[in-house]
């Protein structure tokens, strides 16, 4: 069976029209995935948000919450002793607790650093390395 020129170039014009579609599906899948991943993404942001203020609100109230409670701490001192002292011992007991807390939460932070995903970058780089050297052995083959 011989092919002529003609018949050829039909077989290559029809491989590159093939692979010219593929690559303009593909950018128009990867376009819509990104479409559809910012649509999410924002809807999913709209419930952090509310989520977050709704959050901070009521943190908020409990703030006043145990503010009321060390009013009545320090009124309840104060039947024993001076006013004034009782608001002093409690504000010492909580610069106390928030001093520890500072303390343990600097720690917390100082183990968290770097931020860098250290791990993953390594991973990243081990893949890197593997791609290049296969690609490397491909060439030579």
């Amino acid at each position: 069976m011989t092919h002529t020129v003609h018949e050829t170039d039909t077989a290559q014009k029809s491989t590159a029209e093939l692979v010219k579609t593929a690559s303009e599906q593909i950018q128009r899948l990867v376009r819509d995935e990104l479409k559809l991943a910012q649509a999410e993404l924002t809807r999913k942001g709209k419930h952090a948000g509310i989520g977050a203020g709704l959050f901070g609100a009521g943190g908020l109230i409990a703030l006043y919450g145990v503010a009321a409670l060390l009013t009545a701490v320090v009124l309840l001192l104060a039947y024993v002793m001076p006013a004034w002292v009782a608001a002093v011992i409690v504000g010492v007991l909580l610069l106390g607790v928030a001093g520890v807390l500072a303390l343990v939460g600097k720690k917390q932070v100082q183990q968290a650093t770097p931020a860098a995903p250290e791990e993953t970058v390594g991973n990243v780089k081990a893949d890197v390395a593997a791609v290049r050297e296969a690609a490397k052995e491909g060439m030579h083959r």
